[in-house]
């Protein structure tokens, strides 16, 4: 529990130093991705549901506590993870639900399969809407090369949460159709809107 506590605030912390520094699809990598590796860590080490819920949301709260400290200037800035408040309340509840999942993947049915599956899906997912021009949180700078290097990363994830080839492919299957599922919403939907 403490290194949970202690692992978010040095995440937290370290992305407030590396702020501005570097080329800006740093920053971009950073985060989220480095605030969900920390819960897919914490939540795959859990020894039980109710500790993977506990350390998640720990190592999750410090991460934001260090990351608000790191806002100089006494104005209250709730935008620094997620890009706003109501982004802030999705970003939290996404990383203890990834940090949830990550522990039913310990799972050795098809349940833990479903959920590696998932955990894929949800990053792929990010990385879609940020690579592609017109959808959500397009992001011009998150593409090629990032969106290349967290894509890749994503789908080592899935492999690494599986034991066995046949849960290594029903994982991948499910990230595939769950992600082929948001493009398809998100394009569909964009193309209305826009």
């Amino acid at each position: 529990m403490l290194a949970a506590f202690l692992g978010g605030l040095v995440v937290g912390l370290l992305g407030v130093l590396a702020a501005g520094l570097g080329p800006g699809w740093v920053g971009h990598v950073y985060d989220p991705y480095a605030y969900l590796a920390l819960t897919l860590a914490v939540g795959a080490s859990a020894s039980g549901f109710g500790w993977a819920l506990l350390t998640t949301f720990l190592a999750t709260v410090a991460t934001l506590a260090a990351a608000v400290s790191g806002v100089i200037g006494g104005e209250s800035r709730f935008d620094v993870i997620g890009g706003s408040a109501a982004g802030l309340n999705w970003t939290l509840a996404l990383l203890v639900g990834i940090g949830l999942l990550a522990y039913v993947t310990r799972r050795s049915d098809r349940w833990g399969d479903y959920a590696a599956g998932v955990i894929g899906a949800a990053l792929l997912a990010d990385v879609v809407d940020r690579a592609t021009p017109g959808f959500i949180g397009d992001e011009r700078a998150f593409w090629p090369l990032p969106a290349l290097l967290i894509g890749a990363v994503a789908v080592a994830v899935v492999i690494a949460l599986r034991g066995s080839a046949g849960a290594r492919i029903r994982a991948l299957a499910c990230t595939a159709v769950l992600t082929g599922l948001f493009a398809a919403a998100i394009g569909g939907w964009s193309a209305v809107a826009g």
